[in-house]
């Protein structure tokens, strides 16, 4: 167990984020693969506290079911009315207490709305408080512009925190000041459940202000503390469109990072698009316009791009993977996959498979070494090792009320513009001839032929169509025809 476990983190997620302008309650909005409060609860986890609550308030069913979904061990508690930051802390800490919790330690506060703040941060803020022995930590960073944020005001002497003074209460020299308070603050567990009860809602707001704390706590005779942030972007909160944009370059210029110093070539970042939930293996290369979304995996010497998406899709070593949309799909160890192809939920795609030009699979098991080169759509479908399937295939598997399966042998040659009408089955090493309707199971080793005998009506276009540039293009050919005999 780590030193600096914290006995709990209490995330505020209860504020409705009215500027966000949406029906989507603000910290559910999603950036690079997790809601906002989902980044907040990973970073909260690499704390591994002994008890994580998230205080939820506005749409708190919707808040509350996500989080069950994202993170089965987080608590809830709830801030019937928004009443400001201590009223939300102490709703989180009551929520621990009648469950039976005697919370002693570190109590660790972060705001729901902040998704670049990291682990590593929350980890030195959490060490700073216990090395300092400070009754609260406050976590600051320092900005280029402080305009609007809260100054850090300092003793000289000392360097512990005297005050948090908002921008629009400071003077002059305390505007010059570039360390700003964060919302993001470390607590002695007893002081702040103590503190708590003192806060006053004798303010313009008529709220119990959490910043509060630390006055009270200061004129107790406890310290008060800062730790500064290495980068002042972990601290932004997300108050609008704007912000969630600005936010989701920044992570996403930081997964990119991470993935290219771990051996992965990412051709134009600039372009690129990656969740926190994609994984690489060194020496994959992504092309540029190509997103990588939910458990999508790259293989060492996988190939993707360019202007790809993948979404929970494994692509295997030395695959390559172009001009492609793939949802839920395994691509096997060097196979190629595009340009414009499709793959949907369910599609495997064996060592050295190809998915070629055009086309569509759902569904599909496609053995190691064979081609579905162009124009086609494989849907529920298992096809066996080194068959070729035809330009212009349709594999037939809805009947307008259920779906059914075909079933292709290994070493098969199917023609072109061929529709297999499943249920149906063909064996090892057959072949179907071009423009079949393919009804019946084909034997292996066998040639299916499933298409009308050609009939050709000499003159037609003559009596059906006379005058017409068709007729008299025919009438020229045939005069050719008679002048060169």
């Amino acid at each position: 167990m780590s030193a600096n476990r914290p006995a709990a983190v209490v995330v505020l997620a209860a504020g409705e984020g009215t500027r966000m302008k949406s029906a989507t309650p603000k910290v559910l909005h999603a950036l690079c693969g997790r809601s906002l409060v989902g980044h907040v609860v990973a970073a909260s986890r690499e704390l591994s506290p002994e008890h994580l609550v998230v205080v939820v308030g506005h749409a708190r069913e919707q808040v509350s079911a996500h989080l069950a979904e994202t993170d089965a061990e987080v608590r809830t508690a709830v801030q019937h009315e928004q009443n400001g930051t201590g009223h939300a802390v102490r709703m989180g800490l009551e929520e621990l207490s009648d469950s039976g919790v005697a919370l002693d330690g570190t109590v660790i506060v972060v705001c729901g709305d902040t998704p670049l703040l990291t682990g590593e941060t929350l980890q030195r803020l959490a060490a700073a408080h216990d090395a300092d022995g400070n009754a609260v930590t406050v976590l600051s960073a320092e900005v280029p512009d402080a305009t609007g944020y809260g100054r850090i005001v300092r003793a000289d002497a000392t360097g512990a925190v005297t005050a948090i003074v908002e921008h629009k209460d400071a003077t002059d020299a305390q505007r010059a000041i570039r360390e700003i308070n964060s919302g993001v603050f470390a607590f002695d567990a007893q002081l702040l459940t103590d503190a708590l009860g003192k806060v006053r809602t004798d303010n313009s707001q008529g709220e119990e202000y959490l910043t509060d704390v630390l006055g009270i706590l200061r004129e107790a005779g406890h310290r008060v503390g800062a730790c500064v942030a290495g980068d002042h972007r972990e601290i932004v909160g997300i108050n609008n469109r704007v912000q969630l944009a600005e936010a989701r370059r920044l992570l996403n210029e930081r997964l990119l990072e991470r993935a290219m110093l771990s051996g992965v070539t990412v051709v134009d970042p600039a372009t690129t698009w990656i969740d926190v939930t994609v994984t690489f293996e060194p020496d994959a290369l992504v092309h540029p316009g190509t997103q990588l979304l939910g458990a999508t995996h790259l293989a060492s010497d996988a190939e993707v791009g360019p202007n790809s998406r993948l979404t929970d899709t494994t692509v295997g070593r030395g695959a390559v993977v172009s001009f492609t949309v793939a949802d839920g799909a395994q691509i096997g160890a060097g196979a190629n996959v595009g340009p414009y192809t499709y793959l949907r939920p369910g599609t495997r795609l064996g060592a050295k498979a190809k998915a070629g030009t055009y086309v569509e699979m759902k569904n599909a098991s496609i053995g190691d070494g064979t081609k579905v080169p162009h124009l086609s759509y494989v849907g529920d479908a298992t096809i066996g090792e080194q068959t070729n399937i035809g330009a212009a295939s349709v594999f037939v598997n809805y009947d307008g009320v259920n779906k059914h399966h075909t079933t292709i042998g290994s070493h098969c040659r199917t023609g072109a513009d061929n529709m297999l009408v499943a249920p149906v089955t063909i064996g090892d090493g057959a072949y179907t001839a071009a423009g079949s309707v393919i009804t019946k199971d084909v034997p292996p080793g066998s040639l299916a032929v499933a298409r009308g005998q050609q009939r050709n009506i000499e003159g037609w276009v003559a009596r059906k169509r006379p005058g017409s540039a068709a007729a008299r293009a025919a009438e020229a050919a045939r005069r050719e025809d008679e002048g060169q005999q």
